[in-house]
């Protein structure tokens, strides 16, 4: 956020901000993919079945929904306090959304619920298909 806030993506760039935020997936789908992988090598011995990366990533996900409330206040009173303000008059100037529908998406309620609900969907999808490409087969005996 503190990243995102130097560049600008929260005040003169704030109309690019949904799109260069998505760039965070990559980042983000590489620690899935290091995290499973080093699981798979330090706790299965190199070799891990989809239902165990699954559950791992499934942790993963669940420690994620957990941090994201915290990071959301963290971002919201201190990093950037002004996002909201800027997003609201970014959305209603540019025709986007309504005043009323602004202020309903961009705010801490909003944000709060987004990151709880989104941090294990996402993170669940993302262990989901990086587990069909990082699972190993049981060796043979």
């Amino acid at each position: 956020m503190m990243m995102e806030r130097m560049l600008g993506w929260h005040d003169e760039l704030i109309a690019k901000h949904a799109v260069y935020t998505n760039l965070f997936a990559v980042p983000a789908i590489i620690v899935y993919v290091l995290a499973l992988l080093d699981k798979r090598k330090t706790d299965y011995g190199g070799v891990m079945n989809y239902k165990q990366g699954f559950m791992s990533g499934l942790i993963i996900s669940l420690m994620v929904m957990v941090f994201s409330p915290v990071i959301q206040l963290l971002t919201t009173y201190i990093i950037t306090p002004h996002y909201f303000p800027n997003a609201i008059a970014n959305a209603v100037g540019s025709g986007a959304m309504t005043q009323e529908a602004a202020e309903a998406y961009f705010s801490l309620k909003s944000f709060l619920i987004q990151g709880v609900v989104g941090a294990p969907v996402m993170g669940i999808v993302t262990t989901a298909v990086v587990m069909l490409f990082i699972k190993s087969k049981q060796p043979s005996t």
